[in-house]
């Protein structure tokens, strides 16, 4: 399964930012071929299987991944792994 999620951007080189996945220490490298209106280090964004797909209000991505970690926290019981959100 593929899960869009929220990160933020930590650098920019040649159209590639390297993101950070909510508080924890997993960082991941997003095209930003696909997006129409221009980031910046510090911006949120949406990313699906390697594309930004959006820009995040700061207030939306915290949103998200709190509601991420709440389906983790529950699921946990269930046998799942741990993740930092």
């Amino acid at each position: 399964m593929c899960l869009a999620i929220p990160v933020e951007i930590q650098s920019i080189e040649n159209q590639v930012a390297r993101c950070r996945v909510g508080e924890g220490e997993t960082y991941l490298d997003a095209s930003l071929m696909l997006m129409g209106e221009e980031v910046e280090v510090g911006d949120y964004l949406i990313v699906h299987a390697g594309f930004a797909l959006r820009k995040l209000d700061p207030k939306e991505a915290e949103e998200t991944l709190k509601i991420l970690r709440d389906m983790v926290k529950l699921t946990e019981g269930a046998g799942s792994e741990a993740c930092s959100f």
